[in-house]
């Protein structure tokens, strides 16, 4: 069922290159970005076998005894690799208007950067200036396996989104290419555990954020205690999940790509309510992407005129992500 606000677009006559369904899907795609920044898609060509299996595998990670995942966790800056326990991220304080810290956030994940970099090698200097391998975990077996299987289909797709969001942009469709060679990319694993205890005043699963860079792809499952969204008017929605469909959305660098065409929209991840005790676990599994590392992003030929000039001073990629990333992390831990 899709969710009020929220559109569903299946993608299928996108990717299987019919002409009229392709601009059909553009269409849909371009109104979705430039109203609540968010849609749900089907059609998007990966067996739902795949996902529930590393949703399943995730679960066996995070029920590990603490010390074992804190060996995945990388020392020195703060970079959203590797293990992060619960309560060290606060996503609010990404968006924060200077006033008092928000509180941190009732979650534990672990990210992998750049699987791709890690197999096949990296050829540019300033990919390599940054690179810092994955540690990857020694159980459950089989989990790096599975993370690349499903990073390299995940991957896939994400290419496919930027091919369609260049044409809802009125622009050719290989025109984000150069900046997508070397896509920037982390599959992150969330666990949204019970909470035994009452959250602190304020203190969310996540607090409300945007996300940074370019479209995130989501796979969530149906705990309570889930997504929502900010809705034009302020209010907010809850993005029910559907069966099969992944939750996209745009970040930062798209927004200010688009002069702000395009929403990089707030949305958090509520708690669930208090009466359900133990049963309210969620695990979600999160694959953010962005134009390579070292990209300058300027206001595109499509989104400026005379009467709507630029909004926004250029900005590297890299740079943006890593202040948005500093800014995140509650007490200072890596």
């Amino acid at each position: 069922m899709a969710t009020p606000g929220i559109p569903q677009i299946d993608i299928a006559p996108f990717l299987a290159g019919d002409p009229a369904g392709r601009r059909r899907v553009a269409r849909r795609w371009a109104e979705a970005f430039e109203t609540v920044g968010f849609a749900t898609i089907t059609g998007h060509g990966i067996p739902d076998h795949l996902p529930d299996a590393l949703h399943a595998m995730a679960g066996r990670f995070f029920d590990l005894p603490a010390a074992v995942k804190q060996r995945c966790t990388l020392p020195g800056e703060a970079r959203s690799q590797g293990y992060v326990g619960v309560a060290v991220e606060a996503l609010a304080n990404t968006v924060g208007d200077g006033g008092a810290p928000a509180p941190p956030d009732l979650c534990e994940t672990i990210t992998f950067q750049h699987c791709d970099w890690e197999r096949r090698g990296i050829a540019n200097a300033f990919d390599r200036s940054v690179f810092v391998p994955n540690i990857w975990p020694d159980a459950p077996a089989g989990f790096r396996a599975l993370v690349e299987t499903y990073f390299d289909r995940v991957y896939d797709l994400a290419q496919s989104l930027m091919r369609l969001g260049a044409l809802a942009l009125e622009l050719p469709e290989d025109h984000f290419a150069p900046f997508y060679d070397r896509m920037s990319t982390q599959l992150r694993l969330t666990n949204y555990p019970d909470q035994a205890a009452a959250p602190l005043p304020g203190q969310l699963r996540s607090g409300a954020h945007t996300d940074y860079l370019g479209f995130t792809i989501l796979r969530q499952d149906g705990a309570p205690g889930g997504l929502q969204v900010r809705l034009p008017d302020g209010g907010w929605t809850d993005v029910a999940p559907v069966p099969g469909a992944f939750v996209i959305n745009a970040g930062d660098l798209l927004s200010r790509w688009t002069n702000g065409r395009w929403k990089s929209n707030l949305h958090r991840v509520v708690n669930p309510p208090r009466h359900l005790g133990s049963s309210a676990r969620r695990i979600s599994i999160v694959f953010f992407t962005g134009p390579n590392h070292d990209s300058l992003i300027e206001c595109l030929p499509t989104c400026r005129s005379a009467d709507n000039p630029p909004r926004y001073p250029a900005v590297r990629a890299w740079e943006h992500f890593m202040e948005k990333v500093r800014a995140s992390m509650a007490t200072g831990a890596s």
